[in-house]
């Protein structure tokens, strides 16, 4: 393994993980900040790209305008619908789990659109990721309680109350959230024939799709004037060595972008340097450990039920990727692969 790939799987466990982190903290703090979130990664990312990869718009781009307009309409939005669910009482947790099962809206549309077929092997991991999902899903309807402590000593144990309508918007955060994962299957599929016709291009798609979706957060203004207003009003605090204050959540965001960036871009580079056993086997650490960070860090509410879940959609999804049998080949090649070599 050279230095740069090193370098990369490094930079995306470490960007991808703290990208979470910071996250999780808007989330606390402004649940409905999601449009905000999406706006402000795509602005940076454009933002670089233009400095960067279009040289201030000096590179023509090697694909056409009109097929990158299709792909940026998923991508715009599969992201904009992922961070959103978070308004809809999704935890952090679950998010992860459930986006971590887009394996099987790959599959589903392969079947459908390509008339792929697959090995036994592959429906039992997507039936294990499935099922692991349902688990984790079930286990998540109810809201975390917490405790009164604007109440009397003898009270401070009593858990909140529930909404009533807490349940009708968590079940349009699931639908959300299953609409993303078709949507980011399909983007999967419409990528794929695009670069057989054109070739691949990891920056210049990465700038474009981030580019060209822009003016559509005009939809979503009054969104952003709305969560922009509250970060502004959030609790100030002290930037080291500067000597200045800033709001809370403008430092999260920041910072949740700076790594947003650090995370995606590397991922580009492990698909160029690396193997596919790697990028799969980093891909799903930095989820597996994003998650036990959320858990541990975040104290989110996680039972035996949720480990079951979340043990069977990581064992699936490795399952999918042919992982073991990747990793046997490598320990103990076959007298065959070492008659190649």
């Amino acid at each position: 393994m050279n230095f740069k790939a090193a370098q990369a799987i490094v930079l995306t466990l470490v960007g991808c993980m703290l990208n979470n982190v910071f996250l999780e903290y808007i989330i606390k703090l402004d649940p409905g900040s999601g449009h905000l979130i999406t706006f402000c990664q795509f602005l940076f990312i454009a933002l670089h790209g233009f400095i960067f990869t279009s040289k201030f718009g000096t590179v023509k781009p090697k694909i056409t305008l009109r097929d990158y307009m299709t792909l940026v309409v998923f991508f715009f939005t599969t992201s904009v619908v992922n961070n959103w669910a978070f308004a809809f009482n999704i935890p952090v947790p679950l998010h992860m789990i459930f986006r971590a099962g887009s394996l099987i809206a790959n599959m589903i549309l392969g079947i459908v659109i390509l008339r792929r077929r697959y090995t036994l092997e592959k429906y039992v991991s997507v039936a294990l990721i499935t099922l692991g999902i349902i688990i984790c899903t079930l286990y998540s309807t109810k809201p975390k309680q917490t405790a009164c402590y604007d109440c009397d000593p003898d009270a401070i144990n009593v858990p909140g109350e529930v909404p009533a309508d807490h349940f009708f918007w968590w079940v349009i955060g699931i639908i959300l959230l299953t609409g993303a994962l078709l949507l980011s299957a399909g983007m999967g599929i419409f990528q794929e024939q695009l670069y057989k016709r054109h070739g691949k291009h990891p920056q210049e798609a990465l700038y474009y799709t981030h580019l060209y979706p822009i003016p559509g957060f005009l939809i979503y203004s009054s969104s952003l004037l709305e969560h922009a207003a509250i970060a502004n009003n959030s609790e100030a605090f002290n930037i080291p060595f500067l000597n200045l204050e800033m709001p809370i959540i403008w430092g999260f965001l920041l910072l949740n972008v700076i790594t947003q960036f650090l995370c995606i871009s590397n991922v580009y580079v492990l698909t160029t340097e690396c193997t596919s056993l790697t990028v799969t086997l980093v891909i799903t650490l930095r989820k597996f450990f994003s998650l036990l960070f959320s858990i541990i860090y975040f104290q989110n509410p996680f039972t035996a039920a949720h480990w079951v879940g979340t043990i069977m959609v990581f064992s699936g999804t490795l399952m999918f990727s042919e992982t073991h049998h990747k990793l046997k080949e490598l320990i103990a090649p076959s007298p065959k692969t070492q008659k190649k070599e």
